[in-house]
């Protein structure tokens, strides 16, 4: 699976050039259900909120965070997945009672919104949205036979060992090798310096991958650094260590936020290498506060591009902006894409809302990896899984200009 992955990003490396998260609730959760987190906590403007669906729903819950320093991630998520509950329900067939809730980025909250979820009733899990809180939650869901997909917790280890737990996102290793390889055929850089987050598995999965590819490429890596959240506000040791050791490239495999601090610094240590990230920058153009302009020209891989012509990536795009005000990211059109995939395999599947969620586990998993069984979405078309959970679909190249991310 993973060959097939990463032919696909050989492929797309040949013909283009790479330069690179809620509305409200459309069902009401039943009688003693947890309070979806409120508007107000996520920042997000409020949908208009159609009529709530019978109980003969499949229920579908969401974990991801709509506050704190990820709410970006997980606003966008939840606001993509609204979107297509609210055009599936409105479709008239089968409904989606959909409940999303707030675990902050932080695991042991994440494993108490699960909890809550399951005490609601649910059946399926979208989520959860990042990896940390993903790895906690699907220990749980792997236990009480919940069947889940993730839009964006793109670890292995977030599928390891778990038969219920599926990835919309492609992998952080399949991100690291396709990064350096990429690098290296448009020589983009001849030394690079690498900045990293040692204590996530997202940031250290993305960076030894990108390493061991790197010395296959005949890249020279010329700096090293790393920081963790707790120091991750301070990066004037990095940046000055990439700095004199002449790197020309900067390598990103990190969120967003501690990815505007770097650029913020760098400026004012009067360095301006090319920056090369990965899907964990795609939100930075949304950060409050943050500069865009110092973003400009910054390349990163992602499976969305929100200007591509098509008329579905169109659609998704102009309901998302009249809903929320904003240009959709990777993160929703992930979620959308989750929602999406979950439907089609629940009709396949036979799903009904009566089904006690081990039944519909088992079946969704028979469903998703069988051979038959693939899927068209807003990130990619003909996407399939591995029995281990991973996708096979392909990512895009963006290069962030004027402002904007644009398709290359």
């Amino acid at each position: 699976m993973k060959k097939k992955i990463l032919s696909a990003v050989l492929a797309l490396s040949m013909v283009a050039a790479l330069a690179g998260c809620g509305g409200a609730s459309s069902s009401a959760p039943s009688a003693g259900a947890p309070a979806p987190s409120s508007e107000a906590a996520s920042g997000a403007p409020a949908s208009e909120a159609p009529a709530a669906p019978s109980e003969e729903a499949v229920k579908i819950g969401f974990i991801g965070p709509l506050t704190g320093g990820a709410a970006i991630y997980g606003t966008a998520a939840k606001n993509g997945a609204q979107i297509a509950v609210d055009e599936i329900n409105a479709l008239g067939g089968m409904q989606f009672a959909f409940n999303p809730q707030d675990d902050e980025h932080d695991a042991e909250k994440s494993v108490n919104a699960y909890n809550a979820l399951k005490d609601w009733g649910m059946q399926i899990l979208c989520g959860t949205v990042t990896t940390s809180p993903c790895v906690a939650v699907g220990a749980e869901a792997y236990a009480d036979r919940v069947f889940a997909l993730t839009p964006s917790a793109s670890s292995t280890t977030v599928i390891e060992g778990k038969d219920n737990m599926f990835q919309m996102c492609f992998t952080d290793p399949n991100q690291g090798i396709a990064s350096a390889q990429y690098i290296a055929e448009q020589k983009l850089g001849t030394k690079i310096a690498v900045i990293y987050n040692n204590a996530d598995a997202y940031s250290t999965g993305i960076y030894e991958k990108f390493a061991s590819e790197a010395a296959n490429q005949g890249l020279e890596i010329v700096s090293t650094t790393t920081f963790t959240d707790d120091t991750a506000t301070d990066f004037s040791v990095q940046i000055t260590d990439a700095k004199n050791a002449g790197a020309d490239l900067l390598f990103l495999p990190i969120y967003y936020t501690p990815a505007s601090l770097i650029l913020t610094q760098a400026k004012g240590m009067d360095y301006s290498p090319k920056v090369f990230g990965v899907d964990g920058m795609d939100g930075i153009l949304t950060l409050e506060n943050f500069d865009t302009a110092l973003a400009e020209g910054v390349m990163l891989l992602t499976p969305f591009a929100a200007d591509a012509s098509d008329d579905r990536t169109a659609a998704f795009t102009k309901k998302y902006n009249e809903q929320f005000g904003e240009t959709p990211n990777q993160f929703a059109a992930d979620a959308y894409d989750c929602i999406y995939a979950i439907y089609e395999a629940c009709q396949k599947a036979g799903i009904t809302a009566d089904m006690p969620a081990a039944d519909v586990c088992e079946k969704m998993i028979a469903t998703f990896t069988a051979g038959d069984f693939s899927f068209d979405g807003l990130t990619g078309e003909g996407m399939t899984w591995a029995a281990t959970g991973e996708v096979s679909k392909a990512p895009k190249g963006m290069v962030i200009q004027n402002g904007a991310y644009v398709g290359m």
